[in-house]
């Protein structure tokens, strides 16, 4: 009995945590068509692309700043220039920005989940 209570439990908390998971976690497809992976890190979540020619490559660190708002830094994978950055959640799409000179200069880019 006390065996089938404690199995219970554990698969309860489980499903429990999968549950909590937040909302930018996961697979999402960018414009150019690669895809890029958010993660928890170390109190933040961390961007990295998997497929593409920068697969491996970590593009980003953010932040929640609430609701469905994000905050970070952003690097464009290319030149290797890493930019304040920004994402706006909406059900199944992300939009990320990075932005210089105080957010005078920004480039939007929105992402799909996968």
């Amino acid at each position: 009995m006390l065996g089938k209570l404690f199995l219970s439990s554990a698969a309860l908390l489980l499903a429990g945590g999968v549950a909590m998971a937040d909302p930018i976690e996961g697979n999402w497809k960018t414009e150019s068509g690669a895809t890029a992976q958010i993660v928890p890190c170390g109190g933040s979540y961390c961007i990295t692309l998997k497929t593409g020619q920068h697969a491996g490559k970590k593009i980003g660190t953010f932040q929640s700043a609430g609701g469905s708002q994000y905050k970070g830094k952003i690097t464009d994978p290319a030149n290797d220039k890493t930019y304040s950055g920004k994402g706006t959640l909406s059900g199944n799409s992300l939009k990320m920005g990075g932005c210089v000179l105080g957010g005078l200069i920004c480039r939007n880019q929105t992402w799909s989940r996968i």
